[in-house]
């Protein structure tokens, strides 16, 4: 399935895509690809960029010793430098006024991708950003938070925690995205589709229907939904995907790519800073 995924996503990239709010909040775009190698499109939290090739295999670091894997009694390597050059605050990034992580965890740095389920610029960025997050170095926690904008997203954000609640949200995660923007045997944005709709597709994935409509509609999952809400209100996000370190910075960029390296250098910031 995230074979296919990837390779149908890909097949995708030449069309004109938008993720946009139903209060008129988000309205991002992925734009479809030029002949230049390089994408020129406007920043991303106000517009997804086309996807670009895979993400650079290096991941933020710093040049401290390796660490030691007690266990296996092995070195475990240190991450390696982040590409390119620094960061610019208002180019590159955005600080996020008493920004704080959304789900903080000892001694690791958080990354939040704020996403929708129902945006075709999410779905197509997920791949690559499946891939980056795969390779992320042991202090970084990696953290969906799903947007809630309203309309179709704000079920969708209750499916996002149920499925969670119930324990599929992981194997069930690309397999969402296929059945909306792929297989259309879900209607996303084009169409509300109701709990029942949504619980359809998981009970293929083991979850009884009924099971999954009563956990989306229960007081826990409202609870989650409603604190996903008030961090993307707090960290000022008007599009997805949206990419946040450590609750403290905005990522933009020209592209997906870039995006990603930029992440990298602010991960490594933080963890420079935790050091001291």
């Amino acid at each position: 399935m995230k074979i296919r995924f990837a390779l149908a996503l890909t097949a995708l990239l030449p069309l004109m895509v938008a993720c946009k709010a139903q209060d008129g909040t988000a309205d991002t775009t992925a734009p479809a690809q030029t002949p230049a190698a390089a994408e020129t499109t406007a920043p991303a939290e106000t517009a997804a960029p086309a996807e670009q090739s895979a993400p650079a295999a290096s991941e933020a670091g710093s040049e401290a010793a390796p660490a030691t894997d007690a266990a296996a009694n092995t070195p475990v390597p240190a991450p390696a430098r982040p590409v390119g050059p620094e960061p610019v605050a208002g180019t590159d990034y955005v600080a996020i006024e008493g920004g704080q992580p959304f789900q903080p965890a000892t001694g690791k740095i958080e990354v939040t991708e704020i996403f929708g389920y129902v945006c075709p610029a999410c779905a197509r960025f997920q791949p690559q950003i499946a891939s980056w997050k795969a390779g992320l170095p042991a202090d970084v926690n990696f953290v969906y938070v799903p947007a809630v904008f309203g309309g179709p997203w704000d079920n969708y954000a209750r499916a996002f925690y149920a499925a969670q609640t119930l324990g599929v949200q992981e194997k069930t995660h690309d397999a969402l995205y296929a059945a909306i923007h792929l297989d259309h045997t879900l209607k996303g944005e084009l169409g509300m589709d109701t709990p029942e709709d949504i619980a359809g597709f998981y009970a293929k994935h083991g979850v009884p229907a009924k099971t999954f409509v009563d956990t989306m509609g229960s007081f826990s999952v409202s609870a989650n939904v409603n604190r996903a809400k008030q961090f993307a209100q707090r960290s000022k996000i008007t599009g997805t995907p949206s990419l946040i370190v450590n609750g403290k910075y905005l990522v933009k960029g020209k592209s997906y790519d870039d995006m990603l390296r930029i992440a990298d250098h602010l991960i490594a910031r933080e963890r420079a800073a935790n050091a001291k």
